[in-house]
């Protein structure tokens, strides 16, 4: 997906919530916008949004001096996934459909995004969850899911976020395990998982777990390393979780589902579905079947 001009201004807005979270210090906040702004005069709108995210965090991580400004926010939200676990999963196995059930938990998780919003309030997180459970499926498109799940040998997980992993992991519990390598950001950016996110999860106890080598918010391919490539290009099937990993990957001609809740308009546009949906579709780039699922 390209940049849209829409785009520019979350940008700065982005820029400045995260400054702020990092910092107290006025002088820091403007020097990151003063940054950004310089950085949006010869921005590429044939890009990804990622392609910039990328630049702007790490401008704002040289800013204020710390490789991980996040770190306690990702630690709160894989504590407060970590106390859900238990009865999430009672859930899932009580369920008629456990597999679509895991899917609607895994796409709630997606709500804990500090890319979108600088605050989640637990009541917020359980509400999601209750309405991704009693919100009405339609398109097909989880048998298009389960049936490419059955039909792959080799199957790569692009996780998103710290504490959405938690629900991750979940739904990873009811695929194929055998054939499951789960791939986290190789540095910290935002609040998405990293290696030490998905040890606290629990996720290499029961699959393999590898880093994409990148420090961008989302799967931007140039920028990983060749191992983590070399993962991708040999799966039969990527699942690809959050907004970051549809802006960078939506055109990629890969056998891809993407799982998120669409939480920007300008997403929501490109998709084609409303704010506030759940999703559950096929890249763009492999049309022909079942195109997609709102739930």
């Amino acid at each position: 997906m390209r940049i849209y001009l829409d785009c520019i201004p979350c940008f700065i807005r982005q820029s400045l919530e995260a400054a702020r979270h990092a910092t107290d210090d006025e002088r820091v906040h403007e020097q990151v916008i003063r940054g950004v702004l310089d950085l949006s005069k010869d921005l590429d709108m044939r890009q990804s949004p990622p392609v910039i995210g990328q630049q702007i965090h790490r401008l704002i991580r040289e800013r204020v001096g710390m490789n991980d400004p996040y770190h306690g926010v990702k630690q709160r939200f894989n504590d407060m996934a970590l106390k859900l676990y238990s009865p999430m999963r009672h859930i899932i196995i009580e369920s008629e459909d456990p597999l679509e059930t895991a899917v609607r938990l895994a796409i709630a998780g997606n709500i804990i995004d500090f890319g979108v919003k600088s605050e989640l309030k637990e009541t917020e997180l359980e509400e999601t969850i209750n309405q991704c459970l009693s919100g009405t499926l339609s398109g097909g498109q989880i048998g298009a899911f389960r049936h490419a799940l059955n039909a792959a040998d080799e199957i790569l997980y692009l996780a998103d976020n710290a504490g959405e992993i938690v629900f991750d992991r979940l739904l990873i519990e009811q695929l194929p395990i055998d054939k499951i390598t789960v791939a986290v950001k190789g540095s910290p950016v935002i609040n998405d998982a990293t290696m030490e996110d998905a040890v606290h999860a629990g996720l290499p106890k029961i699959v393999t777990v590898i880093d994409n080598g990148s420090d961008a918010p989302g799967t931007i391919l140039p920028s990983c390393s060749r191992s983590f490539r070399e993962y991708f290009n040999k799966a039969d099937l990527v699942i690809a979780k959050g907004q970051g990993n549809y802006e960078t990957l939506s055109d990629v001609n890969k056998n891809i589902f993407f799982l998120l809740k669409a939480k920007c308009p300008v997403i929501a546009r490109d998709i084609g579905c409303m704010i506030g949906d759940m999703v559950l579709q096929k890249t763009n780039a492999c049309k022909g079947e079942e195109q997609n699922a709102r739930i």
